[in-house]
């Protein structure tokens, strides 16, 4: 009896294991290399240029300007805790500004970004912008962000150069 209980109960142990690994999707090789994509947005960073259907009038973000106050924007990101911020420079009509944020990155390459205010915890955060990582390397990547204007999609393209 004392044997199929603990037969029966490895059994269970391996159910469990199996299916809680399955549900990740991700494969230990998978995760790692998402890791080191990752780390490559570790530091600071500028916006070199935006690439979007100029037929449109875009304020990125929430924050009320046009889309060319975000060019040569700096960008800090800080992977091991999934902060960072961004600074709109000022001047020619745009607002002097540092926003903190979240981010963080699923297994698809898809950026999340929360903006968080003084005071605030991310979790108490549900708003937020979806992007997609292209081509990071060490010193450059682009994040795209997909917005749905007058029923079309259209795609802007933030380029980031490192600057430190």
């Amino acid at each position: 009896m004392k044997k199929i209980f603990f037969l029966g109960l490895v059994g269970v142990s391996l159910l469990a294991t199996s299916c809680s690994s399955k549900k990740s999707g991700v494969s230990a090789g998978q995760a790692q290399m998402l890791r080191s994509e990752v780390m490559k947005l570790k530091g600071q960073w500028d916006v070199s240029s935006i690439d979007y259907n100029k037929d449109y009038s875009i304020k990125p973000f929430d924050e009320g300007v046009g889309i060319t106050c975000f060019v040569g924007s700096s960008w800090t990101f800080v992977p091991n805790n999934y902060t960072g911020s961004y600074s709109l420079h000022g001047g020619a009509g745009c607002p002097e500004k540092t926003q903190p944020i979240t981010f963080s990155v699923d297994k698809t390459g898809v950026v999340s970004i929360k903006k968080i205010d003084e005071g605030e915890k991310a979790k108490q955060v549900s708003a937020g912008y979806k992007l997609m990582l292209e081509n990071p390397t060490e010193d450059t990547f682009t994040l795209v962000q997909s917005v749905n204007a007058d029923g079309t999609r259209i795609d802007i393209r933030y380029n980031f150069v490192r600057t430190k």
